[in-house]
């Protein structure tokens, strides 16, 4: 009995001490720090410029990238990259602050009522909540801001800040007026980060906490801080001359330029970003179908049945206590490290948008195994720490199963390339647009064609290796049983690699055969077999002519004897 007294007492105070804390949120790295060549008491405005110099720095990722000289954006292109590409409205005139939401209210509408529903455009209605209301929190974050502008000097010190209103991310914060050509802006994350310092940096944090040990990866990807270097820098990205198809890829690389892939204009609702539909519109597909794997694990089906009573509101520590949630989320594990949340996504990275050989092949070195007990935090959240390792040891050992055949598919493919025997591979193969390289079953294969590139079986091998077996590791990493079994994954893995060798095997028959008939020609001299340069070719062709014609004779009279029969 008083073992168990002890015991609720403890769960008591355990209570109490945890509903007494702030929320748990991730401290900017060390790395970062180090990166940038600060100390960890530097001041907001000594961290914010430090970031923004690296943000907008070409040579650390920002702007066109290493092939900006092969492409000129669409019109639409210069609101993906607003900083480098966007250029104003000619509409030169002057508009106060007020002005900006009487013109838009007209204008656009639509953008000033998300707006008004915004914390933004009321933050007195933050200010003036009751503690135990959800959002409570966000005074705390009110106050970060305003701290932040302090010691920018954007903001005068002991002066709160009033609404954030158009001027501000547009044209300057604190601004009263501007030049609607001269002054206007697209904002983009280095903006936002002039009030949210802290996100901005736990953001920026993912190039310095992504260094693989084994050079699987370009340093800090992939991930959301770099990920518009990803997409100019793919070599087929660039190259190609169907600019507006290039921009589907480039509506998903914008994490980088802007802060409204997660948290959409003009309302930026932390509630929204919150949301598994908030990653759906990028992660989902045949290279990245985190969304519908999710969707159709136990943990989706919880989300689908029970989400709609959990409190978004709350943030995302709470979300597993006080928000009501009974399973997880995107956000809940992606967001977490070591029990706290932030906006570096990438601490527990271990596989990366591609399963190579070179990541299985390397799984217990230190780097990755930290990882993985890092993840095996997070799913201890809801699950004992035996089990979570047990499923991902499963999740690595199907991965690299999966690995196996990709592995054997690209030995075929590269010993039919090195015989030039693919379709047309001498005679009719254009080489894809600079600065791609020909290769087989090349990554340019899924976005360009001409003449035989691709051929069939280049294009089979390209969705082998860039998405089926993606398709089995993101099934196999969200649990979803079918998305790497039978449905996706594997059961695609197996037909490709089927076609694959079917496709050897007929391509290399015929060449045998080519080579036969070659050295036959080769034998009966220059002019081949039925040239009658020899006694004996005119000899047989004489006799086979004797024999066609008197085969034609007795088809002649045929019918005759026929006839002669029946009468």
């Amino acid at each position: 009995m008083p073992r168990l007294s002890l015991s609720l007492l403890l769960g008591l105070c355990c209570s109490v001490l945890l509903a007494a804390a702030p929320p748990a949120r991730a401290d900017i790295p060390d790395e970062t720090y180090a990166a940038l060549g600060l100390s960890r008491d530097a001041s907001p405005k000594d961290l914010y410029e430090a970031l923004v110099r690296r943000y907008h720095d070409p040579e650390q990722g920002h702007g066109k990238g290493a092939f900006g000289d092969l492409w000129e954006p669409t019109p639409f292109t210069r609101y993906l990259d607003p900083k480098t590409l966007y250029v104003a409205p000619d509409m030169d005139f002057e508009a106060t602050r007020d002005e900006c939401v009487e013109c838009h209210t007209t204008v656009t509408p639509g953008w000033v009522h998300s707006w008004q529903r915004s914390v933004h455009g009321d933050l007195d209605e933050i200010r003036n909540l009751p503690a135990d209301d959800s959002r409570a929190y966000k005074k705390e974050l009110i106050d970060q801001v305003e701290a932040n502008l302090h010691s920018m000097g954007v903001l005068p010190e002991g002066q709160a800040l009033g609404n954030v209103s158009c001027i501000d991310c547009h044209m300057g914060v604190g601004k009263a007026e501007g030049n609607h050509k001269a002054d206007l802006y697209m904002p983009d994350a280095a903006n936002c980060g002039q009030c949210h310092v802290q996100q901005f940096a736990e953001r920026e944090s993912e190039r310095d906490t992504l260094t693989w040990p084994q050079e699987q990866w370009p340093a800090g990807r992939p991930s959301h801080a770099l990920s518009w270097q990803a997409n100019v820098e793919t070599a087929i990205w660039a190259g190609m001359a169907q600019r507006e198809v290039a921009d589907g890829c480039s509506l998903c690389h914008t994490m980088q330029n802007t802060c409204n892939s997660c948290h959409t204009r003009h309302e930026f609702s932390a509630a929204e970003a919150r949301k598994p539909e908030t990653c759906s519109t990028c992660h989902n597909g045949v290279d990245h179908n985190e969304f519908e794997a999710f969707s159709l694990s136990k943990h989706g089906v919880i989300y689908a049945a029970q989400g709609a009573s959990w409190d978004w509101e709350k943030p995302l520590a709470a979300a597993l206590g006080e928000g009501g949630q009974t399973g997880p989320t995107c956000q809940t594990c992606h967001m977490e490290y070591n029990g706290e949340y932030g906006h570096n996504l990438v601490r527990k990275v271990r596989w990366g948008f591609e399963p190579k050989p070179e990541i299985a092949d390397n799984l217990g070195h230190e780097w990755f195994q930290d990882r993985k007990e890092s993840w095996v935090q997070t799913c201890s959240n809801c699950h004992s720490p035996a089990f979570a390792r047990s499923y991902l040891d499963m999740m690595d050992e199907g991965t690299k199963q999966g690995i196996e055949l990709v592995k054997e598919a690209r030995g075929v493919m590269n010993r039919l390339y090195e015989d030039k025997l693919l379709v047309g591979q001498t005679t009719n193969r254009p080489a894809p647009p600079a600065p791609d390289a020909d290769s087989p079953g090349a990554f340019a294969g899924l976005f360009f064609s001409a003449g035989n590139f691709p051929t069939a079986i280049d294009y089979e091998f390209a969705e082998m290796w860039e998405q089926h077996i993606m398709k089995h590791f993101k099934g196999l990493a969200h649990v979803h049983p079918g998305g790497f079994t039978y449905s996706e994954g594997w059961s695609r893995l197996i037909r490709s690699l089927a076609r694959i060798k079917d496709t050897d095997t007929q391509l290399r028959e015929k060449a045998a055969l080519m080579q036969r008939v070659e050295a036959l020609e080769a034998a009966g001299g220059r002019q081949g077999w039925l040239d009658l340069d020899t006694p004996m070719k005119r000899a047989a062709a004489g006799g086979a002519g004797v024999t066609l014609a008197g085969l034609g004779l007795g088809l002649m009279l045929l019918p005759a004897f026929r006839r002669r029969r029946r009468g």
